[in-house]
C-alpha cells in the first residue's frame, strides 16, 4: 500500500486530493497549519485508520523529517494563497512558500522520496501569448507591487525542485494549476466563485474587481486532482512540468451574472475599480488560459465538468452548508 503525505491536506484542494487517493487505495498522512486549511474538511477522513492528521507548519524540520521519512511519496500543496492574503501578508507569503518547499525537498532528498509540486498559472505574470504553454517566457510586475510576490515566490519553488532534480536526482513533478473550483472552496481570501455563490444565495450585492471583463478558465477541483493523480502514476511525468486546468473562459462579469442566474438571485452586480478592492497600482491578467496538450500526451488527462456543472455544485454546497448552520467567510 502506497503511503502518501499531502502537504496542505485540510485545504480546498488537499482535502480532495486525499479522497482520490484513499480510493485508489493509498494510506494517508495530512500535514496542514489549519491557517487556510479548515478541519471541515476531512472531518469525514480523519477517523479511518488509513489517514492520520498532523496539525504543525511544514517549516518544522524534525516533524517533517519524521513524516517524510515514513512515507513514499509527497504531495507538496501547502502554501500562502488567496489574493487578498498575499496583499495583506506579503512577509508571510514569501517566507510559506519558499521555506516550507525548501524543507520539503530538502526532507525528500534525506530519504529519496518522489514529490508532486504544486505550482500555479501566477508563474506566467504578464505574459501575452495565448494559451499559456509551459515553456514560455514569463514576464512579472515590479517588485514594488506586492501583488506579484507570489507569482515570484512559487517561480522560485519551480526552480528549486528543479534543481534538485538535476543536480540530486530528486524524483519531482511539477503542476501549474490554474483557476481551481468547486465545493468546500472558501472566498475568505478573494476566490472569486466561492464569494460570487455566497452573495447571490444571500441576495447581497455580486462585487465584481475592475471593468468585469478579464477572462479565466475554472477547472472542476475533481477534474484537476485526477490531472495530479495521473501525473503521480506516470513515471515518465518526473522531471516535467505540467499545466492542469480547463479551457473554457468566460468573463468575470459573464460568471457573476450566470452565478446570480443559476442561483435564482437577484443580487445586483456592482463593479468595484481594482484600487479600492486591493490597492493603489494593482495589476490583472487580463487572461489566463491553459496549453493542456503535454499532460494530455503524458496521461490522456482532460478536464471534463462544464463550468455550469461547478456552478451549481457550489451552490448546492453552500445552501447545505448554511442549513447546517455553516460559517463560510
Amino acid at each position: 500500500m502506497t503511503h502518501a503525505l499531502i502537504t496542505g491536506g485540510a485545504g480546498f484542494i488537499g482535502s480532495h486530493l486525499a479522497e482520490r487517493l484513499l480510493a485508489a487505495g493509498y494510506r494517508l498522512t495530512l500535514i496542514d497549519d489549519l491557517s487556510t486549511g479548515r478541519l471541515e474538511n476531512i472531518a469525514h477522513l480523519t477517523g479511518r485508520p488509513d489517514v492520520q492528521l498532523v496539525v504543525e507548519d511544514i517549516r518544522s524540520t524534525q516533524v517533517m523529517d519524521r513524516l517524510v521519512s515514513e512515507c513514499d511519496m509527497i504531495f507538496h500543496l501547502a502554501a500562502a494563497v488567496g489574493v487578498e492574503r498575499i496583499l495583506k501578508s506579503p512577509i508571510a507569503t514569501i517566507e510559506i512558500n519558499i521555506g516550507g518547499t525548501e524543507v520539503v525537498l530538502q526532507t525528500a532528498r534525506r530519504y529519496r522520496r518522489k514529490v508532486l509540486l504544486a505550482s500555479t498559472s501566477e508563474v506566467y505574470g504578464k505574459g501575452v501569448r495565448f494559451p499559456f504553454h509551459e515553456d514560455d517566457d514569463t514576464l512579472m510586475g515590479a517588485t514594488i507591487r506586492s501583488r506579484w510576490s507570489y507569482a515570484a515566490s512559487k517561480a522560485i519553488d519551480e526552480f528549486l525542485a528543479l534543481a534538485y532534480h538535476k543536480e540530486a536526482d530528486l524524483p519531482v513533478v511539477i503542476f501549474r494549476l490554474f483557476n481551481t473550483v468547486g465545493p468546500r472552496q472558501s472566498g475568505q481570501y478573494g476566490m472569486v466563485l466561492p464569494r460570487f455563490v455566497q452573495a447571490a444565495l444571500s441576495g447581497a450585492t455580486i462585487r465584481v474587481y475592475g471593468d468585469g471583463q478579464q477572462q479565466r478558465c475554472f477547472c472542476n477541483v475533481r477534474d484537476a486532482v485526477e490531472g495530479i493523480f495521473a501525473l503521480a502514476e506516470t513515471p515518465a511525468a518526473v522531471g516535467q512540468l505540467f499545466n492542469i486546468g480547463s479551457q473554457e473562459e468566460i468573463s468575470i462579469l459573464d460568471l457573476a451574472r450566470r452565478v446570480r442566474d443559476r442561483a435564482g438571485s437577484a443580487s445586483e452586480i456592482q463593479l468595484i475599480p481594482y484600487d479600492q478592492a486591493y490597492e493603489a497600482g494593482f495589476e490583472d491578467f487580463r487572461r489566463r488560459v491553459p496549453a493542456i496538450d503535454r499532460i494530455q500526451a503524458a496521461t490522456g488527462w482532460q478536464p471534463q465538468t462544464p463550468l455550469d456543472t461547478t456552478i451549481d455544485q457550489m451552490i448546492a454546497y453552500f445552501r447545505k452548508d448554511s442549513e447546517h448552520g455553516g460559517n463560510h467567510p
